[in-house]
């Protein structure tokens, strides 16, 4: 007597992709898995600690003092043929560390012309200073220039807004990258230093007509000092959630598919194993019925 089995009991029996059989296989590898995973958690996490709290990376600070240059009676030129009057102010200002330069006129009439101007040079620009400014570099932005000179076309109050630099190292604070911490503040020391020569700055406003008033004028000025250096450091314990936080998610990008595969390759396996004993226990009772008959 020939006792078929229905090929479709046994579907299934093929899984597919040789990781579904491996780990299917191997219940061992599952463990591995884990285990391997906790481990480069662990050491990856560990190393991007580590690379956060490096102590080559130092922080320096410096010390800011703004000066309003009090105004003095300006010079008054006036040009006939022009029709026009030219008040001129002469400041002096501290070429030490000198970082900013700002100039700003009040009571100016319509159309007149403010100009500033240093002949070491500076960098300004329109959008200097303003804070509604949106993807503004004055690293990119800003015009060097000797003279920088505006409009005024509806009179009132206007401002120029200049620097001495560009390098954000010289103004604010910044980093340096040393071997130790003297080696840090003479970098640091060398980037902050400087001396902005000659150190005279002018201003000028041009208005139209023969005029008896000057407008106001406030010049103030920036010097920044180096002040303190300490080594760059970092809540030690919330840095180190942070990394292994980071390398878990991108460990669970990898492990939760292959968790996933093995989850639906043992259940598909049960199911099978199941539906073989059941086909068994159905060929056991045929054969067992046969023989009675027989």
């Amino acid at each position: 007597m020939k006792i078929r089995l229905n090929a479709s009991v046994i579907e299934g029996e093929n899984i597919g992709t040789i990781m579904q059989k491996a780990l299917a296989q191997n219940p061992n590898l599952l463990r591995t898995l884990l285990g391997l995973s906790f481990t480069l958690i662990f050491l990856l996490g560990y190393a991007v600690y580590g690379a956060t709290i490096s102590p080559s990376y130092y922080l320096y600070t410096t010390d800011t003092e703004s000066t309003v240059i009090e105004t003095t009676d300006p010079v008054k030129l006036y040009d006939e043929d022009e029709n026009v009057t030219n008040w001129r102010w002469t400041f002096t200002a501290d070429g030490d560390n000198l970082t900013w330069v700002n100039v700003t006129a009040g009571d100016l009439s319509r159309n007149s012309v403010m100009k500033l101007t240093n002949s070491a040079g500076l960098y300004s620009h329109t959008k200097l200073g303003d804070p509604d400014a949106t993807e503004f570099s004055c690293a990119d932005s800003c015009y060097f220039n000797k003279t920088h000179e505006l409009i005024s076309d509806d009179g009132g109050d206007e401002s120029i807004i200049s620097m001495t630099t560009t390098d954000p190292g010289r103004r604010n604070n910044g980093t340096v990258y040393a071997n130790s911490l003297g080696e840090a503040e003479d970098k640091a020391r060398d980037i902050v230093e400087y001396f902005h020569s000659p150190t005279i700055i002018i201003v000028d406003v041009i208005e139209e007509g023969d005029r008896s008033t000057a407008p106001s004028i406030i010049l103030e000025t920036v010097n920044e000092d180096f002040d303190d250096i300490a080594v760059f450091s970092v809540d030690a314990g919330t840095e180190f959630l942070w990394a292994v936080a980071a390398v878990v998610g991108c460990f669970s990008m990898i492990l939760i598919p292959s968790f996933t595969v093995y989850f639906a390759a043992r259940a598909k396996e049960r199911k099978n194993e199941l539906k073989l004993q059941k086909a068994e226990q159905e060929v056991d009772e045929t054969v067992e019925h046969s023989e009675d008959a027989n």
